[in-house]
């Protein structure tokens, strides 16, 4: 059987699926669901049906409702108003935060069971702050339509939604993206940096884009410089909270003698938490050249080598039988693959930390890790975008 975008369907909501989106089955075929929960039942809509293996759906309305459902905390993004109005960007902000973080250890569960292998549980996944999960971004993106509109795209699509409010937002972050009027169509990045001010940079589908600003981050007592557009975490606990646990992990495993990688190393946070752990003989791996050569500047006081390259390509170029101390890996969210993973095995560590976006991509390179012979000794969990499926997690490997 077939199916015409435009279908509705009653469906019982059995699980969570990787990406925000929850599970339901109609006629023996899954079918992907927006905005539900797990125990409810609900009338959806057909939005894809052209796949004979799945479907994706839209929840229209909630039959019986999860004890769990709360109105949800971005008004703009409610099940009252027609899926196509829904703002995204905020996929499991209908549901008490509590439970969104049993329902996101889920997929880490499944992951790991999928794809790395038995025997490892899944950590619960640790708020970082005691707060309701609003007004921690610090960096947002908005979109400007052909008619000048600002605001985030609808939910899975490119239509731009216009709101009153930016809940998830640094306070100062909401305020400038509501004065936004008229601007050219594009995008319009908005970034908090450490000192509380924040920067607007726009994006013109047309013209010259401005030269990159550069800006000022605050983790501890240590500042880093990075581009305003360039990578550093939205949460404005994040990077603080990430450098903790790397340096707890790996606190009496640094061995003055031996060389320590990072990689994926960025503007160099990592990289100085090893350096401050004890790391002399120090190599940090980025394939962006801006990021390198902010980390060059930041990491000035560790004398650390900063390195333009791709992560495989640096490991494969190392001479045979290169040995290393501890390797911080932290990856995209496609995950650092066989090759890095290979590659990192070659240099035979004494531990491996790997920082993790994505929990499929991590459970399928713990399962290679695994498969060459390495030990996971802990998992742990944070919950850095809360009322979004997104959670980090970090991995302590060793041999």
């Amino acid at each position: 059987m077939t199916s015409s975008a435009g279908q509705t369907l009653d469906l019982d909501i059995t699980g969570i699926a990787h990406g925000g989106t929850f599970i339901a089955r109609h006629e023996g075929r899954v079918v992907f669901v927006s905005d539900a929960i797990p125990g409810e039942r609900v009338r959806a809509r057909v939005t894809d049906g052209a796949k004979s293996s799945f479907w994706r759906a839209e929840t229209l309305e909630v039959l019986e409702e999860s004890p769990h459902r709360r109105p949800h905390v971005w008004k703009e993004a409610d099940i009252s108003r027609d899926p196509a109005d829904r703002a995204g960007g905020a996929d499991l902000g209908h549901i008490d935060l509590a439970h969104q973080r049993t329902l996101k250890r889920q997929v880490l569960t499944e992951a790991l069971d999928k794809f790395a292998g038995s025997g490892l549980e899944a950590p619960e996944i640790t708020p970082i702050d005691d707060g309701d999960g609003t007004g921690w971004r610090t960096r947002v993106s908005l979109h400007v339509d052909a008619d000048g509109v600002v605001g985030p795209f609808a939910a899975r699509s490119h239509r731009v939604i216009p709101v009153q409010s930016y809940p998830l937002a640094r306070r100062r972050v909401a305020a400038e993206a509501l004065s936004l009027k008229n601007a050219k169509p594009g995008r319009i990045d908005l970034v908090q940096s450490a000192d509380g001010s924040v920067h607007v940079l726009r994006r013109p589908e047309r013209g010259r884009r401005p030269a990159p600003e550069i800006i000022k981050e605050q983790v501890g007592e240590r500042t880093f410089r990075v581009d305003a557009d360039g990578f550093w975490q939205v949460h404005a606990r994040a990077a603080d909270t990430l450098d903790t646990a790397v340096r707890s992990l790996l606190e009496g495993r640094i061995d003055p003698a031996k060389t320590h990688l990072d990689l994926y190393g960025g503007v160099g946070l990592f990289a100085a938490s090893l350096a401050e752990l004890g790391a002399t003989d120090l190599v940090t791996v980025e394939s962006s050249s801006r990021a390198t050569e902010h980390a060059k500047h930041n990491l000035d006081p560790f004398d650390v080598a900063a390195v333009t390259d791709r992560v495989d390509r640096y490991l494969a170029g190392l001479p045979s039988g290169t040995q290393a101390g501890a390797v911080v890996l932290d990856p995209p969210r496609a995950g650092a693959g066989r090759a890095v993973v290979e590659g990192v095995h070659a240099l035979s560590p004494d531990a491996i930390v790997y920082v993790a976006c994505d929990p499929v991509a991590l459970a399928r390179d713990l399962g290679t890790f695994r498969d060459l012979g390495w030990n996971v000794d802990s998992l742990q969990g944070y919950d850095l975008f809360p009322h979004s499926h997104h959670f980090e997690v970090i991995a302590l490997l060793s041999r």
